[in-house]
């Protein structure tokens, strides 16, 4: 026998109403730190989904004469987060006339991420330069702005593919009777060109040309490197 049921009570599916301002752009970065300079380097690919916004966007921006910053997630938020940094940098200049140092700046970052944790920058951070000591050094971030200082790290789009070459190579993971050698200028950049070579051919976010920047006690230099583009 049919049973009537009233409209008013038959059961509707559950509509959900979700507010979500970010988005993913794609993009990684690699940061090495060596005896007495650092590497970092990225892709200049800018996407969404399926789609290539642009592929000529460097992620990698000098912040003061002794370190750099690498950023990936949205590009929204990067735009927003390096206008603060850049701010905070020329009032810290104007105030005790010199430079903040590469320390400092990581410590800086840091806090203006912990910030904004309830609405936070969907940023992938990676400070990379020289210490106060000449040597060189490498902070790795969350979006909430924990941080900690590596010898080198892989953040983006490609990071789960980068990391294991880069323990495999740099911190001999797995490995014995290995006798590690003080890494030069030319093997850290030829390394991390061929690993955004391996990884452009997996990530489909990852791709157009490597940008890589070195930095030491007397400046940077910055050259491009093709990749795959399709």
């Amino acid at each position: 026998m049919a049973v009537l049921v009233d409209e008013p009570y038959k059961v509707h599916p559950t509509l959900e109403h979700r507010f979500f301002p970010y988005a993913q752009n794609g993009g990684s970065v690699v940061a090495v730190a060596g005896e007495d300079f650092a590497v970092v380097g990225c892709d200049t690919r800018l996407s969404e989904g399926y789609s290539i916004l642009s592929r000529d966007v460097s992620k990698i921006r000098k912040m003061t004469k002794s370190g750099l910053l690498g950023c990936v997630g949205f590009h929204g938020d990067v735009l927003t987060l390096t206008k603060s940094l850049d701010a905070r940098l020329k009032q810290y200049k104007h105030t005790h006339g010199k430079d903040m140092s590469c320390e400092a700046m990581a410590q800086m970052l840091s806090a203006t991420l912990y910030y904004r944790r309830f609405f936070p920058y969907w940023v992938y951070n990676m400070v990379a330069g020289v210490d106060n000591n000449g040597k060189g050094c490498v902070f790795s971030y969350d979006p909430v702005g924990s941080y900690e200082r590596e010898s080198y790290r892989a953040c983006g789009s490609a990071s789960a593919i980068i990391q294991p070459l880069l323990d495999n190579q740099l911190g001999y993971k797995n490995q014995s009777n290995v006798d590690p050698t003080p890494l030069s200028r030319d093997r850290v950049r030829n390394m991390v060109r061929d690993i955004f070579a391996a990884a452009s051919e997996r990530d489909i976010y990852t791709g157009d040309e490597v940008e890589i920047s070195i930095i030491d006690a007397k400046g940077v230099e910055t050259q491009r490197f093709p990749l795959r583009s399709d």
